[in-house]
């Protein structure tokens, strides 16, 4: 199969459009002021919740660019489907959401800088947060839209329309999230999931069948020999077993794709905002069911059949999913798509398939960006004009101007389809990676302290726990990981080399250093505040 049948595909673009639109109009005619815009409080359901919570956490990056990477680096990867599971959904919704919804309300929160801003009662958290919001997410929404991109481009054989391709997308987003809030954007996630979800069904029964079952398909994996393998490190032992205790493919693997991934989500902005827009704590158990299908079905599918792909193209070429895609002159990231095109050719309504498949990624991307996008324009529009109104007119208010929302979600959307021509090929996993460690690394103390502790949360201590978490987690990215020191080669301009060590080292992930390194620092800081408060609180000794 040379190609997606344009026709078909054609067809479901335009109901999938005209749906979409109506939802944006429905999220326009239903936001009335700031709040409804930025939470939607009250105008959802379990079921929408859910399922917007699991298209946003898993985009293209999810079933393109960590699907590619487990046709690399072999069932691993399956572990980072647990920890989207127990992390990503039991822990979040169970011990973060409830806690999250109610602390939000009581303070009268509207995005996750201005929870964390209020929990401290601190400018200069909220605008912290906001600024690395602003700073960092347009990389990861940069890695999801060209993960769209470079499917529809692959799939359909329109690789020369790429640039029309890419800003085509972009509207679409730009335009129901800019004038839908987060009610459009909600609502166009379950949509969207329900798409995401019958197209990685097909594709898992298709894949067994293909490779003749699931006990054969596995022993066939296995059976492969490691040393046929490209684009893995030192270390590697093959597709169903863990790579090597502290080789270079076990950092990269562990480190980066299953740690990274893995904690990151609980710091996620974009998805805190559900747990707020939630109406009771019961609507988020109810939503936790509908999710849990959803991301299993998701993750599981993508991850087994990036790993199983590598024995289709043996049985069909000789050569492994990498090996066969490099030949192509194509990437990682290109693997899941090239994969769907050629499973499907001679399949009874393969060219359905294939453009329910494609439909499913656009759904992926598009559902995961709107997400990001909503939650930058917020930061921008929200948290940072609302602090630098109050400080010119002296004044303690949150913004209400929904027109500087729309307008900062627009200039962003514009930066962000500029990240995607400087970004290096194969880097959508890595940079999705690289933001939720960072902001695990910077934020993930100081917000868990914020909610459960008894009093007043210490802000000397948050303080001190982002600036150590944010500069740790900098300096590693930027001069020991090899992966994260190329969006940024600072260490190559200075010293002409990539990263300061060579070695396994150089692949250990920055939010395994970084992280441990901001808990200490708030530990500390609360330690030494406690013992000079008892100090004070010592009656004076009788001479």
């Amino acid at each position: 199969m040379s190609g997606v049948s344009i026709p078909i595909f054609a067809a479901m673009l335009v109901i999938f459009a005209a749906v979409t639109i109506f939802l944006g109009y429905y999220g326009y005619r239903n936001t009335k002021d700031n709040s409804e815009f930025l939470l939607g409080r009250n105008k959802t359901n379990p079921i929408i919740i859910g399922l917007s919570y699991g298209a946003t956490f898993l985009s293209a990056s999810a079933v393109i660019g960590f699907g590619g990477q487990a046709a690399t680096h072999g069932l691993t990867l399956m572990w980072l489907c647990f920890l989207n599971l127990f992390v990503g959904l039991f822990v979040a919704f169970l011990v973060f959401g409830p806690k999250t919804r109610r602390v939000g309300k009581r303070l009268g929160a509207s995005t996750f800088a201005d929870l964390l801003g209020k929990m401290y009662e601190s400018k200069g958290i909220r605008a912290f947060t906001a600024i690395l919001i602003i700073v960092m997410m347009p990389i990861y929404c940069a890695a999801v839209l060209k993960g769209g991109v470079n499917s529809v481009a692959v799939i359909t054989g329109l690789t020369d329309l790429y640039d029309v391709i890419l800003i085509v997308m972009a509207i679409i987003v730009g335009i129901y999230v800019v004038y839908g809030g987060i009610i459009a954007v909600m609502y166009n996630d379950a949509l969207q999931a329900g798409i995401m979800f019958i197209g990685m069904v097909v594709i898992l029964i298709v894949t067994f069948s293909t490779l003749g079952g699931v006990t054969n398909a596995f022993e066939s994996l296995s059976a492969l020999d490691p040393g046929m393998a490209g684009g893995v490190l030192d270390g590697f032992t093959g597709w169903t077993s863990v790579a090597d205790f502290g080789s270079s493919e076990w950092m990269l693997v562990v480190t980066t794709f299953l740690m990274g991934v893995g904690l990151g989500v609980l710091t996620q902005p974009q998805l805190i905002v559900r747990f707020m827009s939630a109406k009771d704590d019961r609507m988020l158990d109810r939503s936790l069911i509908v999710g849990s299908i959803f991301m299993l079905v998701i993750v599981g599918t993508a991850y087994t059949a990036g790993a199983l792909s590598n024995v289709f193209f043996m049985n069909k070429d000789g050569g492994l999913a990498f090996n066969y895609v490099s030949g192509l002159g194509l990437g990682t990231d290109f693997i899941i798509p090239q994969y769907i095109l050629e499973v499907f050719d001679g399949v009874l309504g393969g060219d359905f398939f294939v453009c329910l498949f494609l439909l499913s990624l656009v759904c992926a991307s598009i559902s995961t960006i709107s997400a990001l996008m909503h939650t930058i324009g917020a930061a921008g529009g929200y948290d940072l004009y609302t602090l630098a109104k109050n400080r010119r007119e002296k004044k303690e208010a949150d913004s209400q101007n929904v027109r500087v929302n729309r307008i900062c979600t627009a200039v962003m959307m514009v930066l962000v389809v500029i990240y995607c021509y400087v970004m290096p090929k194969d880097i959508i996993a890595k940079a999705t990676s690289l933001f939720m460690g960072m902001t695990a690394a910077a934020l993930l103390p100081a917000f868990v302290h914020g909610l459960y502790t008894k009093g007043r949360p210490n802000k000397r201590a948050a303080v001190c726990s982002i600036a150590v978490g944010t500069s740790s987690y900098l300096f590693w990215a930027l001069f020991i990981n090899k992966s994260s020191s190329v969006f940024l080669p600072i260490c190559k301009m200075l010293t002409g080399d990539a990263v300061l060590f060579s070695g396994p080292i150089q692949y250990c992930d920055a939010l395994i250093v970084s992280l441990p390194l901001s808990i200490a620092a708030f530990l500390i800081v609360m330690a030494i505040d406690r013992y000079c408060g008892s100090r004070k609180m010592q009656p004076a000794e009788a001479e």
